[in-house]
């Protein structure tokens, strides 16, 4: 037989691009529309439904600039002859001007009935809206048109002004393309989704293969079987011809992928938040109207803050989400308040995103989730699994590793091990996608990539339109049902995560580990990235422990009125800028002009609630020793209150002292230089502006690598092969310019140092205080550079092997070295407080107050020794999505340290992060708890969730170490202590009423106890 299979193959291409598509829509008719183009932010339907509407016609611009809103009020009957013909359905639809680029990135709307109840959404590769009346019947819709535009183009690279309202301009974007009543075909929208099936399916099969082969006839036959100027008469005839090879059943032995419906909505991106709460409605809808239609269809949705804007805004559509989540088609998961990023929060930021998650979980659903949900954070730490076990979940899953640039995790299915210990079952879809479309091209991908194949040979689809949202498409499920059981491709079940997870426990009872973090070697630049944010950010996270620690420390000694829903609020707002394309820097300029405006409105909101707590507790608090054992009642007209979980200075760790403020140091010149001598270390800074040396008293060492200059600044090229908002690639290392200083001098009790570049200048200001071993650096900037990276950087004489660095309550130990592929590609990594190098018997530790992006090298000096050299990332300008990202002031305050353990380095993280208070008063205030052990830090001290009154305490072990028999105690009398879980409810050891309580933790392990008051 001659082989004329590409000839074939041609022809069925050009029959479905010619003919099929094309007779989906037998014919049209118009509708009347009106308008009104809402003046500035969207408006709810009760707002838009009482305006007055102008007419408007198809081909006319609408939106009235970038981000404008337009509400259509659409009128008509349905043709007495439209969908009376059997297999054939009247519905309307609408082109709002859609481009073929990208789903969810552009225009979208939501059509409504006349009372307020919403049908779906109007999306471009979602377009169809279902009447709810027959032929010669009349309707009335409305429809609320968001003219949002397509940011990222086909590349998304370059500066656009897009994305702010501020910079987008007045000019319409959008184009009304169509809104009609059309008659669709069902047979002929049948015979698309077949022959869209099998094309799939052949081109996934071996050429020469007799499958395949069976499949290229059987769309010949149908290619015969349908007449190209009758599709409508011969559609049946076609399909007739396929039906066998749809009916050929899978194997027994085929892989198994459970679709999970699935709208990976981001809380904001290309997009402002205010939008994403729009595309929730829009998508949402979506799903429902798929769930009135189809009794087998299921879908997973996160984000319980997304759920929380559909509760307050749009009612309607929550109630029924409840009614499905009720049966169990719906199912909420995840338990995170936002899918956060996993890098940059802080220990208790990311214990509160699953405390905030579950909580509303359980309150609105009765659910209580098992499983994490992060499709789409840039990297995992290594302390998520044993928060995820603390929050009463048991498996993660993700999909983000499958971005990596150099290595591949060798596995699907496996326990993720965390810093502590815990584990957890881990699925990486292995489709590498969490927004498939159910092709057959997705599905064997799937198959491929599955690591455990032959062993556990189930695995999870994530199918629907992600990112800007849209979800799954009746041709979406269409194709699974298709592909349940079909020969050729792996079988496609409907279904939950659950139904993953429980089979891969049947099948791996012992999965392969994975320990520690989980890189991304991918989107290094978002450890940076919109400083301003991350800064907001870490400020935000101390702000609230302080008003959690005050407040609860003036409930128990003086019976003030908690704030818990004031600190709810405040919490609520930051775990949503901690969302992963919001905290790392990925987002439009309009988003990080609102982020910035909600920090300064939290601070102001915490910071009065600091002021009131501190100020009572101060005016009439607990008398009690402080931390230099000074009498109670002592003479003194300033409290220093100390939210830090570590003494800082004669300020007592968690409480309130009567004392001084530590003496600073003030410069002293020295030769060309100057010296800070603080009595324990002693800095020397020389006349180019930078610490040349910086010796330990005791030991007589020098921490500054000989020759070397630490606090050095350099400037690097920062030009990213893509993603440039997300990126740094390695080759910036090639190119980079040592800032020179133009200026050193004295002032008062520090030491100036003036530098530029370019169009920025840069202020370094050198301080000491009186017996610590540390030098303090601050770095101000006025940032006008695109395309650079600023870092700071101390090279320090040790070997290290590892560099330790803070993450979430506890620390990782990262290679300083780069024997393998792993090592070399993790060459920018992120740190919270602190860094720590160290050989036995000394350290160095280099802390910062807002500081998240850091490189750690080492590198053998022709003198023989080892330079192990730390830098600070500071500051980047990327020009995509934000093209004036970093530009303009910033401060950042780092501390330079020598301390042999890592229990120094987080010492001077926490008092650098929580700078002691001074606050009017005299009455010293005693800590609400205090530990043992110096290995133990407490980490919160609050009032319970369920406003109960008792006393929360979480604390963690910081060193690495087991720590046992740790006595903790509280400066108030107790009914009863329970070790308990994240939402606070009991899973440990308890004690009765003036019980000591005593804790042995194991190495990095948090531990939250419940204290009820007697």
């Amino acid at each position: 037989m001659h082989q004329d299979e590409p000839l074939v193959e041609a022809r069925i291409a050009r029959l479905v691009r010619d003919r099929v598509d094309p007779a989906v829509h037998r014919r049209s008719a118009p509708v009347m529309i009106e308008a009104w183009e809402v003046p500035g932010e969207p408006v709810p339907f009760d707002t838009a439904v009482r305006e007055t509407y102008e007419p408007f016609t198809v081909g006319s611009s609408w939106g009235g600039r970038p981000w404008g809103t337009t509400w259509f009020r659409v009128t008509g009957t349905v043709p007495s002859d439209f969908g009376t013909a059997p297999g054939t359905t009247a519905e309307l639809f609408v082109d709002l001007g859609f481009t073929k680029r990208h789903p969810g990135f552009q225009a979208e709307g939501l059509a409504f009935r006349p009372d307020g109840s919403t049908i779906k959404a109007v999306e471009p590769r979602n377009n169809a809206v279902p009447l709810a009346v027959g032929p010669g019947e009349p309707f009335e819709l409305y429809v609320e048109a968001g003219a949002n535009p397509d940011i990222g183009g086909d590349s998304f690279q370059g500066a656009t002004p897009l994305g702010s309202r501020s910079t987008a301009g007045d000019r319409p974007i959008y184009r009304l393309r169509a809104l009609e009543v059309v008659e669709r075909d069902d047979t002929v929208w049948e015979l698309q989704q077949d022959l869209w099936v099998l094309r799939g399916l052949m081109a996934e099969l071996p050429t020469d293969g007799t499958r395949g082969a069976d499949i290229l006839r059987a769309l010949e036959r149908a290619a015969d079987a349908l007449d190209p100027d009758d599709v409508p008469g011969t559609a049946a005839d076609a399909r007739a011809a396929l039906a066998p090879a749809l009916a050929v059943p899978a194997s027994a032995a085929a892989h198994r992928a459970v679709a999970v419906g699935h709208a990976h909505i981001d809380s904001a991106w290309l997009w402002p938040v205010r939008e994403t709460k729009r595309k929730c409605a829009r998508t949402f809808s979506n799903v429902l109207d798929l769930m009135d239609r189809d009794p087998d269809f299921t879908f997973a949705c996160s984000s319980a803050q997304q759920y929380a804007w559909i509760r307050d805004e749009y009612p309607e559509i929550f109630g029924r989400i409840k009614q499905r989540v009720a049966e169990g088609r719906w199912i909420p998961v995840g338990g995170m308040w936002v899918e956060s990023d996993t890098n940059l929060p802080g220990g208790e930021a990311l214990a509160r995103q699953f405390v905030a998650g579950k909580r509303f979980f359980l309150e609105e659903f009765g659910v209580d989730t098992p499983e994490a949900w992060l499709p789409d954070s840039f990297g995992y730490s290594g302390a998520l699994p044993q928060i995820v076990r603390a929050a009463g979940s048991k498996w993660f899953v993700t999909q983000k590793p499958s971005w990596n640039e150099t290595n591949v995790i060798p596995h699907t299915s496996f326990h993720w091990e965390g810093i502590d210990g815990s584990r957890v079952l881990t699925h990486l879809p292995p489709a590498d996608t969490y927004n498939s479309d159910v092709s057959p091209a997705d599905l064997h991908r799937g198959e491929r990539n599955n690591k455990e194949r032959g062993t556990a040979n189930t695995s999870m689809l994530l199918y629907g339109f992600g990112d800007g949202g849209g979800g799954p498409t009746r041709e979406m499920v269409g194709a699974a049902h298709r592909q349940h059981d079909l020969d050729g491709s792996p079988r496609v079940t409907l279904g939950t995560p659950a139904q993953v997870f429980e089979q891969i426990e049947q099948d791996l009872p012992t999965p392969g580990v994975w320990s520690g973090e989980m890189y991304l070697e991918f989107h290094r630049g978002t450890y940076t990235s919109q400083i301003r944010t991350k800064q907001g950010n870490r400020r935000s996270e101390h702000l609230l422990r302080e008003a959690e620690l005050w407040a609860a420390t003036a409930a128990v000694r003086l019976g003030a009125e908690y704030p818990y829903a004031e600190l709810e609020q405040a919490w609520h707002t930051v775990l949503l800028q901690q969302f992963h394309d919001i905290l790392p820097g990925s987002s439009i300029a309009w988003v990080y002009e609102n982020a910035e405006a909600e920090y300064a409105r939290v601070a102001e909101v915490l910071e009065g609630l600091i002021g009131t707590a501190t100020t009572a507790l101060a005016a009439g608090g607990t008398a009690g020793a402080d931390a230099t054992g000074a009498a109670a009642g002592a003479p003194g007209t300033v409290v220093r209150f100390n939210a830090a979980p570590v003494a800082a200075g004669d300020a007592t760790a968690l409480g309130g002292s009567l004392g001084v403020a530590p003496r600073p140091v003030p410069p002293v010149r020295s030769g060309d230089g100057f010296v800070f001598d603080t009595g324990v270390v002693t800095a020397t800074i020389d006349a180019a502006g930078h610490v040349v040396s910086l010796v330990d008293r005791a030991s007589g060492r020098d921490a500054v690598a000989p020759g070397a200059a630490a606090a050095e600044y350099t400037v690097f090229r920062d030009t990213p092969n893509q993603w440039e908002a997300w990126d740094i690639d390695r080759a910036y290392q090639r190119n980079g310019t040592v800032l020179t200083a133009s200026s050193v001098a004295v002032n008062g009790d520090t030491l100036v140092v003036e530098r530029s570049f370019g169009s920025s200048t840069l202020t370094t200001r050198y301080s000491a205080v009186e017996g610590e071993p540390e030098l303090t650096v601050e770095t101000e900037v006025d940032w006008h550079e695109h395309q650079k990276l600023l870092k700071l950087a101390f090279p320090i004489d040790l070997l290290a092997p590892t560099a330790s660095s803070e993450i979430q309550f506890g620390h990782i130990d990262r290679p300083t070295h780069q024997n393998t592929s792993w090592d070399h590609a993790r060459f920018e990594t992120s740190a919270h407080r602190w860094v720590h190098v160290a050989e036995p018997g000394f350290g160095v530790a280099v802390a910062n107050d807002s500081t998240y992006g850091h490189d750690i090298t080492r590198e053998t000096r022709a003198d023989g020794g080892t330079t192990t050299l730390v830098r600070e990332s500071l500051l980047r300008g990327p020009t995509f999505p934000d093209p004036d990202a970093d530009q303009g002031h910033h401060v950042f305050r780092t501390v330079l340290r020598v301390g042999a353990s890592v229990l120094d380095a987080a010492d001077s993280g926490y008092r650098l992060n929580l700078p002691v208070r001074s606050v009017e008063g005299s009455a010293p205030v005693a800590p609400l708890v205090t530990v043992s052990s110096p290995q133990v830090f407490v980490e919160a001290v609050k009032l319970a969730e369920d406003r109960s009154g008792d006393v929360v305490v979480r604390l963690y072990e910081g060193l690495g170490g087991r720590a046992s028999d740790v006595a903790v105690d509280f400066g108030f009398d107790d009914a009863s202590v329970t070790v308990v879980d994240l939402l606070e409810r009991p899973v440990g050891a308890s004690w009765d009423a003036g019980t000591p309580v005593s804790l042995t933790l194991r190495p990095f392990e948090l531990v939250t106890v419940r204290v009820r008051r007697a």
